[in-house]
């Protein structure tokens, strides 16, 4: 069984250098609805940040939608993920699509990065 679903502050990004480093040095994925920026990070337990623009969702309650979204799939399948640090951005598609459709192309994302980014077995 994982441990707890929350998303306490060191789960997440908080200052502009982590932000800032992850765009740097991070890998670039996405779908229609998210850009994702991923770059693995010496903690070992993958961070969120996210960077959902006013010209993509529009007021305050879009955007905000969005980012419950993103939290929530993101505290979902954290136990899954790889340690990383994620900027996740929302796209102008992400505005008028359903949550239901939100939470679908975040799990096929969550899935991608896990396959892709994951640490090499030591021997």
């Amino acid at each position: 069984m994982p441990g707890p679903l929350t998303l306490p502050a060191e789960l997440r990004l908080r200052r502009k250098s982590d932000f800032d480093a992850a765009y740097a040095r991070g890998r670039r994925l996405g779908d229609g609805f998210f850009a994702v920026t991923v770059c693995t990070n010496q903690i070992g337990q993958p961070r969120l940040g996210m960077a959902v623009a006013v010209r993509v969702a529009g007021n305050s309650v879009g955007r905000n939608r969005i980012r419950r979204i993103v939290r929530e799939s993101f505290r979902v399948h954290q136990h899954e993920l790889p340690p990383v640090d994620l900027v996740v951005g929302a796209r102008p598609k992400a505005a008028q699509a359903s949550g239901a459709e939100l939470h679908a192309s975040l799990t096929a994302l969550w899935k991608k990065i896990a396959a892709t980014c994951a640490p090499s077995p030591q021997p």
